[in-house]
């Protein structure tokens, strides 16, 4: 999972040295004509979210409708990280529920953040704190990952901002 300390690590390299020195930066971002061979190529055919599990996912993980608490803004995603639940806030007091990956032992920041950039096909490069964590996981893409099906952020990426950063 993508969290703020991973985009603030990233954006400050991204920034800090030439472009050329990020093969995975420099070639720039995919034509809408790969990215939708992308999404086809992840997305079976005949794929419906509210019936279809085609990953065989367990059915917590899957989306659900639910009734959302009392004081929540339409519009808002809220996360409950003990639970692994991502849920985005609907009109007339519902939400759609996600089971979620969060960030393992004590990496996970709770707090309030907007998202601000959405990237579809990302880019993703680790962050220096996670390549000394678990280099053999993380040293071989210190240059960046470009994206693809094969990019550990998926298919699309939401940015967290805490104010401006």
């Amino acid at each position: 999972m993508l969290t703020r300390r991973h985009f603030i690590a990233t954006s400050t390299a991204l920034f800090s040295a030439p472009l050329t020195a990020y093969p995975a930066l420099a070639a720039g971002r995919p034509s809408a004509a790969q990215m939708n061979a992308w999404d086809k190529r992840v997305t079976p055919a005949g794929y419906d979210a509210a019936t279809t599990n085609p990953w065989g996912f367990h059915p917590r993980f899957l989306p659900q409708r639910v009734k959302a608490n009392d004081g929540l803004v339409p519009g808002d995603i809220h996360v409950d990280a003990v639970a692994r639940y991502l849920y985005h806030i609907e009109e007339g007091g519902t939400a759609m529920r996600y089971g979620v990956a969060i960030a393992r032992g004590n990496l996970y920041e709770p707090g309030v953040y907007a998202i601000r950039r959405k990237v579809k096909w990302p880019n993703w490069t680790p962050t220096p704190a996670m390549i000394k964590r678990d280099p053999a996981a993380y040293q071989q893409y210190a240059n960046g990952m470009p994206p693809g099906p094969k990019n550990a952020l998926g298919s699309r990426a939401l940015y967290l901002f805490e104010g401006n950063r």
